[in-house]
């Protein structure tokens, strides 16, 4: 780089930080460093943004006086009804997975339980996938569509929580879904407290001793390969120290909500907000649980998580994989179950919204696939469960059918709680399914997931792949008045239905997606 060159970056970079000055205050620094945000290094990271044509610098959290300047701002019209809420999101969660949802063999009795006192909806449809941007769906009410890109939360993005510290609730963060945490995604944003639960999945915990475990001792010598090796070696790292249930991440996690509601029940109103990264892989729950699916696995300790190939998986190993994720399920749904009881405890139950549900489900074989495959896009990953139970008894045990996109859950929860003056969202409110006398809120839900994409209603489920050549298993319909169970293509059967729906996915997502070849 010549000098001439090298000033004017170093010119950037100056004007870059003296244009943020009011943003960066000693408070916020501290609070993005200790969430990881700020691990890059800030001189390293303004540098880096100064060569690009729009220098910015992230925004930290911390005072929302700075923070909330880059949101979208409405007047404050309403206010909170008294009424608090947790939020529980339990990562990779399929639907028929839930007592309370249909499944006869697995087991969970914990949230089969809540849901009896509860409303549930039938048909709720993820909207982009993976883990984050279905995060960004959750915590800004906003589309990620047509692109559903992995990126951090926007500076222009006006956060559940940042709207509700602008009312006055209370709002913590409980989470060990490690991705919140990369430099710059600043999913903490606005909330007043938040506790990061090391070591899920790859999460560079700790760093040794390397030599001491060895992946190939928990998993088929078929299923090996060089990335497998190296993120169960990361896990095995990162569970080193694990002496008892109350050690496993899902349990901790659980745990520390409680601790947290144990210390802000004067707080009221709050809102706590907690993100597990389980039942999502590594499939590795306390042997207990996994005695429930079966007696005797290939491995005392069998590890099933990211880095195998689907290639490699055979087909005398899909039972052992499905036990291993029931017994996840399971085990989960004994650790929410403990959480639910100390809220019990606490007396919170008179006046506290509670919600379950997920970002996304998983494949467990199903046309060959494993883990969630975007090639497959069908509701063993798009359909999600949701239960919310409020203190209202007459809504315990209703069931509502209506169509419900992820897109729709700050919509819901904000005028829950008595907040109605902020409507910066795409999603609806999906209560009034419960309250009023709507058949419908929405005629179709959307889901993209990589390069395919999906339209769903009460008739049909239709995928394609929407940018690429690669059709996957696709074009794909299927037919939910005789097939609710998505397991029949019937697309050359109804061509009609699918050149429409096709024709209603094109238009939402406002891009060319391949023609439809029957």
């Amino acid at each position: 780089m010549s000098d001439k060159k090298e000033k004017s970056e170093k010119g950037r970079a100056s004007d870059t930080l003296k244009k943020n000055k009011t943003l960066l205050s000693r408070r916020d620094f501290i609070y993005g460093t200790i969430a990881g945000v700020g691990s890059v290094g800030l001189m390293g990271a303004a540098a880096k943004k100064s060569k690009e044509k729009k220098s910015e610098m992230p925004i930290w959290t911390g005072d929302l006086k700075t923070s909330t300047k880059r949101g979208r701002r409405t007047a404050q019209t309403s206010k909170p009804n008294g009424l608090n809420m947790i939020v529980i999101i339990a990562d990779t969660w399929r639907a028929d997975h839930l007592g309370c949802y249909g499944s006869a063999r697995i087991k969970t009795p914990y949230l089969d339980k809540l849901a009896r006192d509860s409303v549930l909806f039938t048909d709720v449809t993820t909207e982009g996938l993976p883990t984050i941007p279905c995060r960004r769906v959750y915590h800004t009410g906003k589309s990620v569509l047509p692109k559903s890109k992995w990126q951090p939360l926007g500076r222009n993005d006006t956060t559940f929580a940042q709207v509700l510290h602008s009312h006055g609730v209370t709002t913590g963060f409980i989470v060990d879904t490690y991705h919140h945490f990369k430099p710059d995604y600043n999913f903490h944003r606005g909330f007043d407290s938040w506790q990061w639960i090391r070591g899920q999945e790859t999460d560079r915990w700790k760093s040794g001793p390397k030599e001491k475990f060895d992946p190939e001792k928990h998993m088929p010598a078929h299923l090996w390969n060089e990335g497998y090796d190296r993120n169960m070696r990361q896990y095995l790292m990162n569970t080193q120290d694990r002496k008892s249930e109350e050690d496993y991440f899902c349990a901790e996690s659980c745990n520390a909500a409680g601790d947290w509601l144990q210390q802000n029940t004067t707080s009221k109103p709050f809102m706590l907000w907690i993100d597990m990264f389980d039942p999502h892989e590594p499939w590795d729950a306390p042997r207990r649980f996994q005695k429930m699916y079966r007696d005797k696995y290939p491995y005392e300790r069998y590890l099933f998580g990211y880095g195998v190939r689907v290639k490699d998986i055979r087909p005398d190993d899909l039972p052992v994989i499905r036990d291993l994720y029931a017994a996840e399920v399971t085990f989960s749904d004994y650790c929410i179950g403990r959480l639910l009881k100390r809220v019990e405890e606490m007396g919170l139950m008179d006046d506290t919204i509670i919600v379950v549900s997920t970002d996304h489900g998983t494949h467990l074989g199903e046309q060959g696939c494993v883990q969630k495959t975007p090639a497959l896009l069908n509701a063993c990953v798009t359909h999600i469960p949701l239960i919310i139970r409020h203190p209202n008894k007459n809504f315990a045990g209703k069931r509502v059918d209506g169509l419900v996109s992820a897109v729709d859950f700050m919509p819901t929860f904000l005028p829950l709680l008595g907040v109605d003056d902020y409507t910066n969202m795409d999603g609806r409110n999906m209560w009034k399914l419960v309250t009023e006398k709507h058949g419908a809120i929405h005629d179709n839900v959307y889901t993209v997931f990589g390069n395919f994409g999906a339209v769903h209603n009460l008739n049909w489920h239709y995928f394609q792949h929407i940018r690429g050549k690669n059709p996957g298993k696709g074009p794909c319909l299927y037919d939910l008045r005789n097939d609710p169970e998505q397991t029949k293509n019937v697309i050359k059967e109804f061509p009609k239905a699918a050149k429409s729906l096709r024709s209603k996915l094109q238009n939402h997502l406002k891009i060319e997606i391949p023609p439809l070849i029957l």
